[in-house]
């Protein structure tokens, strides 16, 4: 896609990423320093702080009743925006959908040297040379656009069989050409003195364990987006037989899942996420692959349980396929289970506890694709999210910034769950109420859509003016829902903003409202260095990510966040 996607993916980027771990307690962690307020000195000095604001509040919002028009082709990017790693220049050349732990930089670029030393060898079929071609992208994206009718790989070798099964089921014509190559396990790390302490009263390192000593307060575990990562996928999955083990899709294992999830921290976006929650103390057990554990030093001291199933990579191709593009595929495979190549697996950390034996969760490809939506039904642990976007329309937006912006927003707001509330600020050097936060049924996200595609640019960039805005808009409607009976509402602010604010309240000013609040505040630095880092200091405030937005995915970056928070 063009320079519009390109832009509007800063904006995904960042958001998605913000979406880290919040706390176990209320939704939300915080940091404890010297300029933390409580709550009520939080909502008083904020009240006082607002009336030096300027806000105009929109009366009539715009309605855009189109929205819903998209195909779900149209709310993916293309996808280029997954790069190639290797490229094949062969009179037959096969496109191969590889893991990221395969198909990344070193040390995930197993099948990257794999396939640059088989492209070199210029190997034959029937006089014709053979190359291959090496996409980078997870799993969960490959099914989404093959699902989507947007992308047609030659070959698929996805982390675990799990997503073949889900291809399967939902009517694409795959065929296997081997269960393995490049064994691997996918499991759950435990901090060495918790799981000291945790063998001492459970007596044995597993899955049911592990989630009765989460709920018993005696750790606290972590787990990745099941959408997109094949380790999260994995462990929900064997979360869900743990609850019940005659059937993990049951009533009984549903409710045990909710009530999991009502004390657990929100699903990581991506490991990476996880790890720096792990380094800074926030939790104690995560999940991750045993060849992600072994490239990473930083976790020596976490002991590693492998569960679910084994994520020895599956070979698979497609009844569309040209019979030379199967027979090539074959040759390939056969060429990554060679000796040479095997041991290169092993060098780059695959290979390891071979002796593992899956533990099946019983579930076919529809299955699979139940449990995702249970597990999306009841993430949240039945407490609704009340959340308002905050977007920078200065005069720096115009053109292709602020376009790219709006398009992701208004075809990524498709993946928001109607049992949530959501509002709309825009500001400059004044803050505009472009939509009141409400419930996000047909109607308010027909006005949300509307109202940003009906934003512009002009004036200067007062931000952290809007965050207070955005923050007593949090404050109002979650008093207001608890008057009505609605409790334990989980707050979120996301800021999407291309530069520094040069207008208004500082962020020193703000800082001890917002760690007074324990409001989350995700920030996206929209094609924006931030050298000063100060995106970064409001998003650390309460424990958050804060994202430069610099790939080409926004609208993905989105929806993929909003399948995990909204």
């Amino acid at each position: 896609m063009g320079k519009s996607k390109k832009y509007v993916s800063m904006l995904l980027a960042c958001v998605m990423g913000a979406v880290s771990l919040m706390g176990c307690s209320n939704g939300n962690t915080r940091v404890e320093n010297e300029s933390s307020m409580s709550f009520e000195d939080a909502v008083t000095e904020m009240n006082s702080m607002l009336k030096k604001i300027n806000v105009e509040k929109i009366s009539k919002p715009v309605m855009d009743i189109y929205s819903d028009d998209g195909s779900d082709t149209a709310m993916l990017d293309d996808i280029d925006t997954f790069p190639i790693m290797v490229e094949g220049e062969g009179d037959i050349n096969i496109e191969i959908a590889a893991a990221t732990e395969l198909s990344s930089n070193a040390p995930d670029d197993w099948i990257n040297i794999v396939a640059e030393n088989f492209n070199a060898e210029k190997k034959e079929i029937a006089g014709k040379t053979v190359s291959v071609s090496v996409r980078k992208i997870t799993s969960g994206e490959v099914v989404t656009y093959m699902l989507a009718d947007a992308y047609e790989p030659d070959v698929f070798i996805p982390s675990n069989y799990a997503w073949g099964e889900m291809l399967k089921s939902s009517g694409i014509s795959i065929e296997k050409i081997t269960d393995r190559i490049a064994g691997n396990t996918a499991g759950i790390l435990i901090e060495k003195n918790t799981y000291d302490e945790f063998i001492s009263k459970y007596e044995e390192a597993t899955v049911s364990n592990v989630l009765e000593a989460a709920l018993a307060g005696d750790l606290i575990f972590a787990y990745t987006n099941p959408y997109t990562s094949s380790t999260g996928l994995n462990i929900l999955t064997a979360m869900l037989k743990a609850f019940d083990s005659q059937n993990p899709l049951s009533a009984k294992a549903q409710e045990k899942l909710l009530e999991y999830q009502k004390s657990s921290p929100p699903v990581a976006y991506t490991t990476a996420v996880l790890k720096n929650q792990a380094a800074k103390g926030i939790i104690s057990a995560m999940v991750m692959e045993e060849q992600a554990y072994i490239n990473t030093p930083e976790l020596a001291s976490y002991i590693y349980i492998p569960s679910g199933i084994r994520h020895d990579h599956p070979v698979y191709t497609f009844s569309y396929c040209s019979d030379e593009k199967k027979e090539a595929a074959k040759l390939f495979t056969e060429y990554c289970l060679s000796e040479e190549n095997q041991k290169l697996a092993q060098e780059k950390g695959f290979g390891r506890h071979d002796d593992y034996q899956s533990d099946d969760p019983g579930l076919d490809g529809t299955g699979y694709l139940t449990a995702q939506k249970v597990w999306k039904q009841n993430k949240n642990g039945g407490r609704p999210v009340v959340a308002v976007f905050v977007a920078d329309v200065s005069g720096s937006m115009g053109g292709e910034p602020l376009n790219s912006l709006k398009s992701s927003l208004v075809n990524a707001s498709a993946y928001i769950g109607q049992e949530h509330y959501i509002g709309l600020i825009s500001y400059s050097g004044d803050v505009t109420i472009n939509l009141p936060i409400d419930k996000f049924d047909a109607r308010q996200k027909a006005y949300f859509c509307g109202e940003v595609k009906s934003l512009s640019e002009a004036g200067t960039t007062a931000t952290y003016d809007a965050v207070l805005v955005g923050l007593n808009m949090l404050q109002e409607k979650t008093q207001e829902l608890k008057e009505s009976g609605v409790e334990n509402v989980k707050q979120m602010m996301f800021v999407l903003t291309d530069g520094e604010q040069n207008e208004g309240y500082s962020l020193d000013r703000i800082t001890p409202i917002v760690a007074g609040l324990q409001v989350p505040v995700y920030t996206i630095s929209y094609n924006y260095l931030d050298d000063n880092g100060e995106l970064e200091k409001l998003s650390a405030i309460n424990e958050v990510s804060a994202l430069k937005a610099s790939s080409d995915d926004i609208v993905n970056q989105l929806r993929n966040l909003f399948n995990v928070e909204l």
